[in-house]
C-alpha cells in the first residue's frame, strides 16, 4: 500500500523458514499494510538443518523499512515479534551470534535427544529428535562462553530493545520451560542444563522494554514505542484469526490437518502429540493428523479437485467411510504407527469419490476434537479454518454437517497480524487503567 496512514498502528514481525513478512495494523484491528522480503533457504548437512542468524536481521531490517516507507512511521506504538518454532541459536553478553541458527526441524542431536527423553517427564514437549533442549544441550558443549540460548523470535525482538536474555512462555515450551508453574524444571539440573545460559521467560503480550535508541536512528521511529513479547508462528497465525472465546478453534487445511483450541485448562498427551501453548489464564491444546491435502493429492492433482468441486453435492452424505492418509501411521486422533489409509471402495464417479475423501478428513477432524475433549478439553463452539482448502465452500458445508458448530473463514490468518495483536496487547497493558478499559482486549 502506498497511501500513508494516520492513526495508532501496531507493528507484527513474522520470521518464517522461507521469508519475513512485517505488518500494520490499526486500533480497529484493520490491516493498513504489509511487506514481504524473502529469505535464502536453510542450509542442510544430513539432518543438520541451519541458517544465518543475520540473514534474519537483514531481511527484518528490509521488511521493515518497506513497511514504514508506507505509512506513518511516527503512528507506531508497539511491536512484537513471531518465529519459527525451537529455533534457537546462542549468543554473547552483547547478543552477538556464536552460533548459527539451529532451525525448528533440525534432528541431528540423536545422543542429546536421548539424554532428554530418560531425564524429562513423559508429558514435556521438549522430547524428540527435534527437540530444542537437545541442541542447548549441544550447543552449550560447543560454546561454553555463550552468555544467552534464544530462539529467533527472541533474539530479534533482543535487537530491537538492546536487551537480551529474554523470552516468551510460547517459544520457551519445546526448550522444556515448565508453562504450568511458570519456570525452568528442576530435572535441567541432572540434565546439565547450564542455568546462566536460559532466558527469563514472560507471557506473550506483555512488556519487554521500548526500543533502543539505535533502532530508534535507524528506522525512524518514536523512543516510545514499546517492544512486546512475542510467540511461536503457529499461536501467532492462532491469534491472527480472532479467536479469543473458550471452545474457539482453528483448523488449518493444509498438508496435514492441524487443529488448535481455546481452552481454561491445559492439556497434555504426548501419546497423540498434544502439548498446550499458555495465553495469559488460557491455554491452546492441539494437535496434528497425518490426513488432510497430501492424502487428497494421492488421487486427484489440485486442479482435478478444482474441476470436481462444482459437482460435489455436500448436503447429500456419500455414505463412504473412508480414513485417508498419505501413507501408513497415524498419532492424532488415533495413535497407530501402523494404520493403514481406508480409501475403497471407490465409485465409478469421480465427484462422488472426492466428495468422500473429504467426508473422510472432515471425519477425522471431527474424531481430533472429541479426542482432546475426552482429555479435558472444552466444548467446541466455534471453528475457524485456515489453509488453502479453507477456500472450498463445498468442503465447509462438510465439515460444518460432520462438527455440528459454524465453520467460518477469518478475515486475517497471517501469522505477522498475530504477532501485531500481542503489540497491541502490550501496548494497551501498558495504558492507564480508565485508557484500559476503553481499549478492545485480545487474547
Amino acid at each position: 500500500m502506498s497511501e500513508r496512514q494516520i492513526g495508532t498502528l501496531f507493528v507484527g514481525v513474522d520470521v518464517g523458514t522461507s521469508g519475513v513478512r512485517a505488518v500494520a495494523v490499526d486500533e480497529t484491528g484493520a490491516l493498513r499494510a504489509q511487506v514481504r522480503v524473502a529469505l535464502p533457504a536453510p542450509e542442510r548437512d544430513g539432518a543438520r538443518i541451519t541458517q544465518d542468524p543475520a540473514l534474519w536481521w537483514a531481511a527484518v531490517s528490509r521488511a521493515l523499512d518497506g513497511l514504514l516507507d508506507t505509512i506513518d512511521r511516527q503512528a507506531v506504538v508497539a511491536l512484537a515479534v513471531d518465529g519459527t518454532s525451537g529455533t534457537l541459536l546462542l549468543t554473547d553478553a552483547r547478543g552477538e551470534p556464536l552460533s548459527a541458527g539451529w532451525m525448528y526441524n533440525e534432528a541431528s542431536c540423536e545422543a542429546e535427544a536421548a539424554r532428554v527423553a530418560a531425564i524429562a517427564p513423559a508429558d514435556s514437549a521438549a522430547r524428540g529428535l527435534s527437540s530444542p533442549l537437545a541442541r542447548l544441550l549441544h550447543l552449550q558443549a560447543q560454546h561454553p562462553d555463550a552468555a544467552h540460548a534464544l530462539h529467533q523470535a527472541d533474539w530479534i525482538a533482543c535487537r530491537l530493545t538492546d536487551r537480551y536474555g529474554h523470552s516468551d512462555e510460547n517459544n520457551a515450551l519445546k526448550l522444556g520451560y515448565d508453562v504450568v508453574n511458570r519456570c525452568w524444571p528442576a530435572w535441567f539440573g541432572p540434565l546439565g542444563v547450564r542455568p546462566g545460559l536460559l532466558p527469563t521467560v514472560q507471557p506473550p503480550g506483555s512488556v519487554m522494554g521500548r526500543i533502543a535508541p539505535a533502532i530508534v536512528q535507524r528506522f525512524g521511529l518514536r523512543p516510545e514505542v514499546l517492544v512486546g513479547a512475542g510467540t511461536t508462528d503457529g499461536v501467532a497465525a492462532f491469534l491472527a484469526t480472532g479467536a479469543k472465546r473458550v471452545g474457539d478453534a482453528v483448523t488449518s487445511l493444509g498438508s496435514t490437518l492441524v487443529i488448535k483450541q481455546l481452552s481454561d485448562r491445559p492439556v497434555f498427551a504426548p501419546a497423540y502429540g498434544i502439548y498446550s501453548h499458555r495465553l495469559g489464564d488460557l491455554w491452546l491444546p492441539g494437535g496434528a493428523s497425518n490426513s488432510g491435502g497430501a492424502a487428497l493429492l494421492r488421487f486427484f492433482s489440485a486442479e482435478q479437485m478444482t474441476a470436481l468441486t462444482p459437482q460435489l453435492r455436500p448436503d447429500e452424505a456419500t455414505g463412504l467411510r473412508y480414513y485417508p492418509l498419505p501413507g501408513t501411521g497415524e498419532r492424532f486422533p488415533v495413535n497407530d504407527p501402523a494404520l493403514q489409509a481406508i480409501t475403497e471402495p471407490r465409485p465409478v464417479d469421480d465427484a462422488r469419490f472426492f466428495q468422500g475423501l473429504l467426508e473422510g478428513v472432515a471425519a477425522v477432524e471431527q474424531q481430533a476434537f472429541e479426542r482432546l475433549a475426552e482429555l479435558g478439553a472444552p466444548r467446541l463452539t466455534r471453528v475457524l479454518s485456515v489453509g488453502g482448502g479453507a477456500k472450498n465452500a463445498a468442503w465447509t458445508q462438510i465439515r460444518q454437517r460432520a462438527l455440528g458448530v459454524p465453520v467460518c473463514t477469518p478475515a486475517h490468518d497471517e501469522a505477522a497480524v498475530g504477532a501485531a495483536r500481542l503489540a497491541r496487547q502490550a501496548w494497551e497493558t501498558s495504558q492507564p487503567a480508565s485508557q484500559q478499559d476503553r481499549q478492545e482486549t485480545t487474547p
